[in-house]
C-alpha cells in the first residue's frame, strides 16, 4: 500500500503534508482519526484547526468515534491474543498471559527480576502459538541500559525440546521433520533468527525515550504484513530517566504530563497494532506505611490508571520471587511463584 497516496484523499493533504506524516508515523487513518490537532499540527506544520479538520475525515474514514455494542467489543477482544510467562502460575494468575491492546506495568525493587520478564518475554514472543508465544517480534526500549543478548540466548536454550523444535520450524531454521533442539549449528541459526527479530534502542533521557515510542509505532505498523509483526513493545525501565530529570515538587506537574502522554503513545502501539505493552517500573519506599509492604510504583495515579494489569514483584528465598497481581478490571487480585534461573524463568 502507498501510504501517502491514500493520505492524499483526504482534504488539505498535500504531497508534502502525507510525507511528513508517514515519516512520523501517522501512515494510516486509523493513526491519524486517534491523533489530537495540536500534536498532528505539530508533526505535520500546518494550523491546528487544518489539523482538526483532517482527522475529522480520518475519523468519518476509519469509521472511528461511534459506539458499539458491547457484542461488537467481545468480538473484538476475541482477538486479543495471550502471551504466556511460561510460569504456569502466573499465566493462570492473568488469565493466560499477557495481554496483547493492553499496558502491564511490573514493578518492584532492584534485583526483584523485573527486566528478567522483559527477556523472557523477548523470547517467548517469539515461539509457535501452541507454546504460549504470539509468532511475533518485539521492540525493546532500554532506559537503564539492562538488555543483553547473552541472556536472550541462555532463555531460549532453556526452552524444552520440543518448543525448540517447533520454533526451529517456525522461524524457517529446518523443515517440519527435521528439527534437532540438540544440533549447536541449528541452535546458533535460531538463536541469530531470534536476536534480529529484537529491535534495541537505548534511550538516553526522557525526551528520547519519547521520541522512540513515537518511532515504534511506525515500526510496528510497517511490520503488520510481514511474517513477525511485533507483538512485544517492552520498556525497561519506563520511569527511570524522569525520575533523574524531574526532581523536587516543583517539577512534579510536568513531568507527570511529559509521562502521561508517553504512556498514550504507548498505548496507540498496542491498539493499533494489537501489541501487548510491557513496563517495567521502579519503586519508592514510603515512610509513613506502618503495616504491610512500604515501597510504592513511581508514577502516581498517572501511570496506575493508565496500566491495565498491574504487577508486583518482590523477592523470596534463593531465587524464587512472589508475583502478585495488583490490579486487572477483569481478574481478581492473587499471588503466584515462580524461580529466576540461568535458563530463564521457571515453575517454582
Amino acid at each position: 500500500m502507498a501510504a501517502t497516496e491514500d493520505l492524499e484523499d483526504l482534504p488539505g493533504v498535500g504531497p508534502a503534508t502525507a510525507e511528513k506524516l508517514e515519516e512520523n508515523g501517522f501512515d494510516s487513518y486509523q493513526g491519524i482519526a486517534v491523533a489530537s490537532p495540536g500534536e498532528l499540527s505539530n508533526t505535520a506544520d500546518i494550523g491546528e484547526s487544518s489539523a482538526a479538520d483532517i482527522i475529522n475525515a480520518a475519523r468519518d474514514a476509519a469509521d472511528i468515534g461511534g459506539f458499539e455494542t458491547g457484542a461488537t467489543v467481545l468480538e473484538r477482544r476475541e482477538q486479543i491474543g495471550k502471551l504466556s510467562w511460561g510460569v504456569d502460575e502466573v499465566d493462570d494468575l492473568l488469565g493466560g498471559g499477557v495481554e496483547t491492546q493492553s499496558i502491564t506495568e511490573v514493578y518492584g525493587e532492584f534485583g526483584a527480576g523485573k527486566s528478567q520478564v522483559t527477556h523472557q518475554l523477548a523470547v517467548n514472543v517469539q515461539l509457535p502459538a501452541e507454546h504460549g508465544g504470539l509468532e511475533g517480534s518485539t521492540i525493546f526500549i532500554d532506559s537503564e541500559d539492562t538488555f543483553r543478548p547473552e541472556r536472550i540466548e541462555q532463555m531460549l536454550k532453556g526452552q524444552d525440546d520440543e518448543v525448540l523444535a517447533d520454533t526451529m520450524v517456525l522461524h524457517g531454521i529446518v523443515e517440519e521433520g527435521e528439527a534437532d533442539p540438540t544440533d549447536e549449528a541449528l541452535l546458533d541459526d535460531l538463536l541469530e533468527s531470534v536476536l534480529d527479530k529484537i529491535h534495541v534502542a537505548k534511550a538516553f533521557n526522557s525526551n528520547h525515550q519519547i521520541l522512540l515510542a513515537e518511532k515504534a509505532q511506525e515500526i510496528a505498523s510497517g511490520t503488520q504484513d510481514e511474517e513477525f509483526p511485533v507483538r512485544l513493545l517492552a520498556v525497561d525501565s519506563l520511569t527511570a530517566h524522569f525520575r533523574a530529570e524531574y526532581v523536587g515538587r516543583g517539577e512534579l506537574a510536568e513531568r507527570q504530563q511529559k509521562l502521561n502522554k508517553h504512556l498514550h503513545d504507548l498505548m496507540r502501539v498496542g491498539d493499533l497494532n494489537n501489541t501487548a505493552v510491557v513496563v517495567t517500573n521502579q519503586v519508592a519506599s514510603n515512610p509513613d506505611s506502618f503495616f504491610g509492604d512500604p515501597t510504592q510504583p513511581i508514577g502516581g495515579n498517572i501511570l496506575g490508571h493508565t496500566s491495565t494489569f498491574r504487577i508486583y514483584l518482590r523477592k523470596s528465598k534463593g531465587n524464587k520471587r512472589i508475583v502478585k497481581l495488583v490490579d486487572a478490571p477483569n481478574l481478581p487480585d492473587g499471588e503466584g511463584v515462580m524461580r529466576v534461573e540461568e535458563a530463564g524463568l521457571m515453575n517454582e
